[in-house]
């Protein structure tokens, strides 16, 4: 735990690397690297409490984890984990003796809660990854407009905080509520910006495993992923997992900000697609993660020994209901076979497997897909629509056997 003094101090090197839009790229072990796709080359660059990082924006910070990172195990580690904010205005000098999280709207007794105050109710520990909604935009095809993510806006923690339903039913929650909003301590620097804030059904906000997090990993949270409090919401995209939340309101309507509509928006239908180059007649809020998979240990254009084992590992996720199986293919998908998988760390987060394959002389391109234990399997077609959410297309990784 940090005290008042190291917050502050922590928050002036923010200030130093922030305030100006300004970055030292020279202290990144590359001056950059090359995601697959048009375009892809990025900075690396070091902030504050955080390894190098691929920098997508500068102001707002927009960091994405080297995909190499994932293959060091089930949990991301926080100097590694991913960066996403809307708003230029971070906050850079939080007193955490005078934070408050108010609660109000439509509740019996509005609050007003410390720090203290929320470690002092019942804690609730899960283990979830978060993942940007343009989480591999970069790779759709047809292009579309956004940040072009590759496949690093993801992370997997281990959250430590208080259950959102405990909170609501301090205050308890009047019979007219519909929704929950959540706004966090960062702000427009643009008047015609609007501010961020996301929102939540009722039944969801308070199914007792949405929270608001103080920890990561065993430590406090990395200032840049949320310090001193988040909201986490399990299986869910990142944009409604809000960063130094301060202010929770319950509402008798439906949230119509900017960011709830028109943005964060998916195709209304059972595949959020629609034809490349149209737009859906129908939209929803973004929700659910769908599954997916990655082989992590070998990179694209690599060689492998030929005739021999290969050793092949990975992760995969899914939304909530966990993984079933992970399968790979060397011959474009007409055949696939099983692999064995990890330890299971919870139903939320990264699942790991591994294999090995033994591929003759030539080139293959190895093909990984996971399943899901509700029965969803990855498409081998990519599924497109104009905010190029949700990615989920089997990946391939191409390999040389000699």
């Amino acid at each position: 735990m940090l005290d008042r003094r190291h917050i502050i101090k922590r928050a002036g090197g923010l200030a130093v690397a922030l305030a100006s839009g300004q970055l030292s790229i020279g202290r990144a072990v590359a001056e950059s690297v090359i995601l697959p796709f048009d375009n892809g080359e990025r900075p690396l660059a070091t902030y504050p409490q955080k390894r190098p990082l691929i920098v997508l924006t500068e102001r707002p910070p927009q960091l994405e984890t080297p995909f190499s990172v994932f293959d060091e195990g089930a949990i991301t580690p926080n100097d590694a984990f991913f960066v996403r904010y809307h708003l230029g205005g971070i906050p850079l000098d939080i007193d955490i003796d005078t934070f408050r999280l108010e609660v109000a709207g439509k509740v019996n007794t509005p609050l007003t809660l410390s720090l203290q105050d929320i470690k002092a109710m019942a804690p609730t520990e899960i283990v979830a990854v978060n993942q940007c909604s343009g989480n591999s935009r970069g790779l759709v095809n047809p292009r579309v407009g956004g940040g072009q993510l590759g496949n690093g806006a993801m992370g997997n923690a281990r959250w430590v905080g208080v259950s959102l339903k405990s909170i609501l039913d301090k205050a308890g929650v009047r019979p007219e509520a519909r929704q929950v909003v959540f706004e966090g301590l960062d702000t427009p620097v643009m008047p015609q910006t609007p501010d961020y804030a996301k929102a939540l059904d009722i039944d969801h906000a308070r199914d007792g495993e949405t929270m608001l997090a103080w920890s990561m990993n065993g430590t406090d949270l990395p200032w840049l992923n949320g310090y001193p409090l988040r909201v986490v919401v399990p299986g869910y995209y990142g944009t409604y997992w809000v960063k130094h939340v301060n202010k929770i309101t319950v509402i008798d309507g439906v949230l119509e900000n900017f960011w709830m509509n028109p943005a964060y928006r998916i195709p209304d239908n059972s595949c959020a697609c629609v034809a490349p180059g149209t737009k859906p007649d129908k939209t929803v809020p973004i929700n659910r993660f769908n599954v997916r998979a990655f082989i992590t240990n070998v990179r694209d254009g690599a060689t492998v020994r030929a005739s021999a084992d290969t050793l092949l590992r990975g992760m995969a996720f899914d939304g909530g209901s966990g993984i079933k199986e992970v399968s790979i293919s060397s011959d474009g998908g007409k055949t696939w076979r099983g692999t064995e998988l990890g330890e299971d760390l919870g139903r939320y987060s990264y699942r790991t497997w591994h294999t090995n394959v033994n591929l003759p002389a030539g080139s293959h391109n190895l093909l990984v897909r996971a399943t899901s234990r509700s029965g969803e399997v990855q498409p081998m077609e990519q599924r497109w629509n104009p905010s190029g959410y949700m990615r989920n297309v089997v990946e391939s990784v191409r390999v040389q056997a000699a």
